[in-house]
């Protein structure tokens, strides 16, 4: 399974996670980032990966220019957000506004594949969130400041589209160090971490430490919780390249993030696989399910409720249309987890969607051991998700690779999705 573990010993902010992961693409990929990248329609953005080092580590720093002028360079720990920083790592624009409007426009006139900029989206919707929240005002009346400004547009999308290019099944982190001490900002002095990232690292382990100054910018907390399915260590894996993010300002510690690419065996959510009498992996074990019924939620804040449980660790959620007391139409809602997470699913259900309670059942589960290839197609390349055990094998084309094949090339989805299956086949064929 294609993993990426996200190190974030030195925090995250945009630019250097997009540098990390523009440093584990191939080369064909890095000449395709670095042309789509510099075609976005920003006005006078530009960018360009620099060799750079830190206390004696070589990696990527990503220079992100507006008009030529790399935005922010000394001018370390400014407030870029109305109580949302960018960044320690290093950009810092004056007083530019713009609302989360202003910001979606931008998102949507950008040159990039629809998936990327639906990813986009959802991360600057975390963000005027938590910056609602620490403000106490409706999302509609945030104002951002240097985060909606260019070149910050410009990170987020770097590192939606680098992810959409390295296209991996998994993606962890590590738990995200903070800094300490204050950082000053347009409202006055603020503690580290800033109201607006604190609120965006909720359910995620960070921790301050003894580097004084602000390490995880909003828009780093933004893009990791968006990506990163689980925080921890480190997973047993097969590594394959490394990827190093370069911050500009020095510590006396190495100022970078760190993203291994590598193979892990298996989905570590589920029980480890077994071999059946076949000699085929198959895999069972316990599972807990959570049911719960709704009647007085719109079918959106219901669907992003679900979205919100997935991210915050649900193996699987969804619902069933029923009616419910008083002839009133509703859902039952299903939440699959491990069992040992059962409290805090239930907690997190409770939190996230209006039910007074939760109906708990620990079930014996059978499953397929999951497992991914990617084929060439004349479209592009297209990952084919596996499952087999017990002598059975199944096998089909991934949605979001066919589904952004579809978009790019203007062909029909099912032309594409069977034109894979048929690779897969052929090259099966070839490999017996």
């Amino acid at each position: 399974m294609k993993t990426l573990y996200i190190e974030c010993q030195m925090g995250a902010a945009g630019d250097m996670l997009m540098a990390a992961l523009y440093d584990l693409l191939d080369e064909a990929q890095k000449q395709e980032f670095l042309h789509r990248m510099n075609s976005l329609g920003l006005p006078g953005v530009t960018v360009a990966p620099e060799t750079a080092s830190t206390c004696g580590i070589s990696g990527v720093h990503m220079k992100v220019a507006v008009n030529g002028e790399e935005e922010g360079a000394g001018h370390a720990h400014e407030h870029v957000h109305e109580h949302a920083h960018e960044h320690t790592h290093g950009h810092a624009h004056g007083h530019v506004h713009a609302a989360p409007g202003e910001i979606a426009g931008r998102i949507d006139a950008l040159e990039l594949p629809f998936e990327v900029k639906e990813h986009a989206h959802q991360v600057y919707d975390a963000i005027a969130r938590a910056e609602a929240k620490a403000h106490g005002c409706p999302v509609g009346d945030v104002h951002f400041h240097e985060v909606g400004a260019l070149d910050a547009v410009a990170d987020v999308a770097g590192v939606c589209y680098a992810m959409h290019l390295l296209k991996p099944d998994r993606v962890l982190a590590s738990p995200v160090h903070v800094g300490s001490g204050t950082v000053r900002c347009a409202h006055g002095v603020m503690p580290v971490p800033a109201p607006a990232a604190a609120n965006l690292l909720e359910g995620v382990p960070f921790y301050g430490g003894s580097i004084r100054g602000e390490l995880c910018t909003p828009t780093g907390a933004a893009l990791l919780v968006h990506f990163a399915e689980a925080f921890g260590e480190m997973p047993v894996m097969r590594l394959k390249a490394t990827g190093i993010g370069v911050g500009r300002k020095q510590f006396e510690r190495p100022n970078c993030v760190r993203i291994f690419l590598g193979e892990t065996e298996e989905d570590r959510r589920e029980t480890a696989g077994q071999e059946d009498a076949c000699g085929q992996s198959g895999a069972g074990g316990s599972i807990a399910e959570l049911v719960c019924n709704i009647d007085d939620m719109t079918p959106e804040a219901l669907a992003y409720a679900k979205e919100q449980l997935l991210r915050l660790g649900a193996l699987d959620v969804y619902t069933v249309s029923g009616t419910m007391k008083k002839g009133r139409p509703g859902w039952e809602l299903t939440v699959l987890c491990r069992p040992e997470e059962t409290e805090k699913t239930a907690r997190d259900i409770l939190r996230e969607t209006t039910t007074n309670g939760v109906r708990v059942r620990l079930c014996e589960k059978y499953f397929l051991t999951p497992g991914t290839r990617s084929v060439r197609t004349p479209y592009g390349e297209v990952r084919i998700k596996t499952a087999e055990g017990f002598g059975i094998r199944h096998e089909k084309p991934e949605y979001e690779d066919v589904a952004s094949l579809a978009r790019e090339r203007q062909t029909p989805f099912r032309q594409i999705y069977e034109e894979a299956l048929l690779q897969e086949r052929q090259e099966k064929e070839a490999d017996r």
